[in-house]
C-alpha cells in the first residue's frame, strides 16, 4: 500500500510546460501515476504529451479535475510562490523538486503553512515513489521491487543507492521517500517514520541520514519511544573536517552539534543497527530482518 501517495492520488504538475517537467511527466504516465492535470499560467487549454490538460492555477486544477497532490518543478524563484498556491487550493501533499529556493523564501513558506492540513516534501529532494503505483520527482523507476521495506533519506543519491541495494539484495520496498537536505524543509523524519509505523503493508524501514543538525537524533528518540518495526540506518559524512558544508546547505557541523558519530550513538542507543559503510546499506538491512524474523516475508526473489 505504502505511503502519502498511491494508484488512486489524483496528481497536477506544476510548471508541467517546462523541458523537465515535460520529461518527468512522461516518466509518471509510464510508470501509472496518475496525473490528472497540469499548470502553467497563461497556458490554460493546452494539452501536454497530448493528454493532460493545463490550466492557469493550481485551484483551477483541482476544481476541474479533482487533484489532491501535486509535484513542482519550477525555477528557484517561483517556486516559494507555487508551494503557497498548492496550499491555498487545499492540497493534500505538495512535492517540490526545485533547488537553490532562498532561505528566507522558504522560512516565509513555512510561517503560511501553519494551521494547514497540506504536507510539504522538499524542496531540493528527489520525491516520492510508491513502488507500482505512484512516482512524484526524480526517482528512477527501474530500480525499485515491490515489497515491505519503506526508506526515508536526506540525500538523493544515497535514496536511489540504497533503494538499488535492496533490490538487488531481493528485499522489495513499499514507499521510498527523499525529505531533501536543505536546513528549511518540509516533513522530517519522524513524519515519514510515523506513517511507515502506521502502515500495515512496510515491515521494517531504512533510514538514511547525514552529518548537520539535529534531526536524526530527534528521529531515533522518537523510534526509541513509539516505533514497533525494525529500522536499519546510515549516516553519511563520517569523514567530513568540522565546519564544512558536504552536499547540502542542512549538512554543515556547527558549534560541535552534528557529527556522524553523534548520529550514529543516537541511533544506536535507539535500537537500530547502523550500515558502517555505504556499500553495506543492503547487506545490513539483510542482517537485521534475519534477526527479526522477518526475511522470509520481505524477500522477494
Amino acid at each position: 500500500m505504502g505511503i502519502f501517495v498511491g494508484k488512486n492520488s489524483k496528481v497536477v504538475v506544476q510548471g508541467i510546460t517546462g523541458k523537465q517537467a515535460t520529461f518527468h511527466t512522461k516518466v509518471m504516465l509510464e510508470y501509472g501515476t496518475n496525473v490528472v492535470a497540469g499548470v502553467t499560467p497563461g497556458k490554460a487549454g493546452e494539452k501536454v504529451l497530448g493528454q493532460v490538460p493545463v490550466f492557469n492555477t493550481v485551484q483551477d486544477a483541482v476544481d476541474e479535475t479533482g487533484a489532491n497532490v501535486s509535484v513542482i518543478y519550477v525555477p528557484a524563484r517561483f517556486a516559494a510562490d507555487s508551494i503557497c498556491e498548492g496550499v491555498d487550493a487545499g492540497l493534500d501533499l505538495i512535492v517540490c523538486i526545485t533547488e537553490h529556493i532562498p532561505v528566507l523564501d522558504m522560512i516565509r513558506v513555512r510561517r503560511f503553512m501553519q494551521g494547514k492540513n497540506t504536507k510539504l516534501i522538499g524542496p531540493n529532494c528527489p520525491g516520492i515513489l510508491t513502488v507500482d503505483e505512484c512516482r512524484l520527482g526524480l526517482i528512477p523507476t527501474y530500480i525499485h521491487k515491490k515489497g515491505h521495506v519503506g526508506v526515508v533519506s536526506r540525500s538523493g543519491t544515497l535514496t536511489y543507492e540504497v533503494t538499488y541495494q535492496l533490490t538487488m539484495a531481493g528485499i522489495g520496498q513499499t514507499t521510498a521517500v527523499g525529505i531533501g537536505g536543505d536546513p528549511i524543509k518540509g516533513i522530517d523524519f519522524i513524519e515519514v517514520l510515523d506513517a511507515f509505523n502506521q502502515d500495515d503493508d512496510t515491515l521494517a524501514v531504512m533510514l538514511i541520514g547525514e552529518i548537520g543538525g539535529t534531526a536524526e537524533e530527534e528521529a531515533a528518540a522518537w523510534v526509541k519511544a513509539n516505533m514497533k518495526k525494525p529500522v536499519i540506518g546510515f549516516i553519511s559524512g563520517r569523514q567530513a573536517p568540522p565546519g564544512k558544508r558536504m552536499g547540502h546547505a542542512g549538512a554543515i557541523i556547527s558549534g560541535g552539534k552534528g557529527t556522524a558519530a553523534d548520529k550514529i550513538r543516537a541511533l544506536n542507543d535507539a535500537g537500530i543497527e547502523v550500515a558502517d559503510t555505504v556499500a553495506h546499506m543492503g547487506e545490513t538491512a539483510v542482517q537485521v530482518l534475519k534477526k527479526a524474523g522477518l526475511y522470509e516475508q520481505c524477500h522477494t526473489c
